[in-house]
């Protein structure tokens, strides 16, 4: 499933407008039919009070349909048309006609004052937001500002056409305010700013609807856009366990990490990978932590490092005959010490062509050795959260944020990596363009413990011979669902990294 924005949005409209044949009326007329098949779906009390605020746009256009439709259903809908009605046109101003010549009621901003406007929203047990579409950027101005304030406050459950209005498409940013919609609707893609920045927070629960546009005529113009990982990406994705297999079918992985004041890290990231099938993992972990990891995880083999200090010796890792692994996984509770670096520089002159994963404390040091990335043979996956990126790159958070899409895409591309930029909702970014985005992310990962396991199912697919792109789709999707569901077991407050990883086995059997 492609996601797009504004202009790919228009790109269609005209592909199908034009190419196609389909009038544009035809396309307005099926999206507002879909929110009235939406309403449909949800509430059957005729009695229910439902407001329609409508723009002059094509929203608009689609909310004069929906009215109309409703009010053929037999629901007590009116309509209220935000702007002035000289300043509709184009297909918005042929269904505003066909509204108005059937008889039907509506009213006018023009010919209200807000007291009665706000009596309406606060009365409204539905309110249909067909104010602003999707071209919407900048700041909100009257009569649209105020309204979206009244909805706001109000009680009544917002139904969203195409997007809420406010929130731009592109971005996902809300420059003051926008819709706080419970539901939306949108037609034909997912809008971009659905997962970015504000955009979760303010699109509630949403579906697509099927307007006629011929999707799958126009691929050919969508393969650069970005893909939502779906259950049935990760279903086709997930490697495959023949019944004849044996342990070493699946891989032997091996995590490097670990410190005196970050003993779990790595012994999450091996739970994580054996919990999702991996063969073989080995921990190769301080000396001092032998013990407390052992007695954790006794199922793991084991490899001590020399200490220095409270941390790894960079030297001890000249021992490690890397070619026994299948991949490798570096930075999970190694801390941060002076010259922590040659770890890295040791890693890539010691391995030869297997795929490494570099997390957490790893990325730190990696700003200083993102030549030996360029030089090395094999793939190489980093998964910065978005502190971790902006200190690879030197700017700020905010500035990381403000563009995940590009910024993942743009350091994948110069250096020739796997990108997996967590967030909210988290980017998968391949060397060669493609780009994914996770539709699922909970609060409950918002713990110290949640990235190691992430690398550990990372690890574990590669290991059990996915693609790194396969891993990292599977793996970031397994990880937000099985936070999700133990969220609603357990409560938002009290998953931890073993609650996660406990869940992962529950994910897994669902994509049986």
């Amino acid at each position: 499933m492609y996601i797009g924005g504004r202009q790919d949005l228009a790109a269609l409209d005209q592909f199908t407008i034009e190419q196609v044949g389909l009038p544009g009326a035809v396309l307005m007329e099926n999206a507002g039919s879909a929110i009235v098949s939406a309403v449909l779906s949800s509430y059957h009390d005729l009695d229910a009070r439902i407001l329609v605020l409508a723009g002059n746009g094509n929203n608009g256009g689609d909310g004069f349909v929906a009215t109309r439709k409703l009010c053929d259903h037999g629901y007590n809908v009116e309509l209220c048309l935000l702007p002035k009605e000289e300043t509709l046109k184009g297909d918005a101003l042929t269904h505003f006609l066909v509204y108005k010549n059937r008889g039907l009621p509506y009213s006018t901003m023009a010919t209200m004052d807000k007291d009665k406007l706000q009596s309406k929203i606060n009365c409204a047990t539905i309110i249909i937001d067909a104010m602003i579409g999707s071209g919407m950027q900048g700041i909100i101005k009257d009569p649209f500002r105020s309204v979206i304030e009244m909805v706001n406050e109000s009680t009544a459950y917002v139904l969203a056409v195409d997007i809420p209005s406010g929130l731009e498409a592109d971005t996902g940013l809300v420059t003051e305010l926008a819709i706080k919609a419970d539901r939306t609707v949108t037609f034909v893609m997912p809008k971009k700013g659905f997962f970015l920045q504000d955009g979760p927070m303010y699109i509630g629960e949403w579906e697509i609807a099927d307007i006629s546009v011929p999707y799958q005529l126009a691929e050919k113009s969508t393969q650069s856009l970005p893909r939502l990982i779906t259950n049935g990406d990760v279903y086709a994705q997930l490697p495959k366990r023949p019944s004849n297999s044996h342990k070493g079918t699946f891989g032997h992985g091996i995590v490097i990490g670990g410190s005196s004041s970050y003993v779990e890290a790595p012994i999450y990231s091996a739970k994580a990978a054996f919990h999702s099938g991996i063969g073989l993992v080995t921990l190769a972990v301080p000396e001092e932590n032998y013990t407390i990891s052992a007695s954790q995880l006794p199922e793991a083999l084991y490899i001590k490092l020399s200490n220095k200090e409270d941390h790894i010796s960079p030297a001890s890792l000249s021992d490690i005959s890397f070619s026994t692994y299948k991949a490798i996984a570096i930075g999970p509770g190694l801390s941060r010490f002076k010259h922590g670096g040659k770890i890295l520089e040791i890693l890539f002159s010691k391995c030869q062509d297997q795929p490494i994963i570099i997390d957490a404390d790893g990325l730190f040091y990696l700003k200083d050795y993102l030549h030996l990335v360029k030089e090395y043979k094999g793939p190489v996956i980093i998964t910065p959260h978005p502190g971790e990126m902006a200190a690879l790159l030197e700017c700020s958070v905010e500035e990381i944020e403000s563009n995940r899409l590009e910024v993942a895409k743009q350091f994948a591309k110069e250096h020739g990596v796997y990108v997996l930029l967590k967030g909210h909702r988290s980017i998968v970014e391949v060397p060669d363009g493609n780009t994914w985005v996770n539709p699922h992310g909970h609060d409950a990962l918002a713990r110290g413990g949640s990235g190691d396991v992430l690398t550990g199912l990372i690890l574990s697919f590669i290991c059990q011979h996915a693609s790194p792109e396969q891993a990292l789709v599977c793996a970031t999707f397994l990880h937000a669902r099985a936070a999700e569901v133990k969220a609603k077991k357990l409560s938002h407050y009290s998953v931890t990294p073993n609650a996660i990883i406990e869940g992962i086995p529950e994910i897994l059997n669902d994509m049986r």
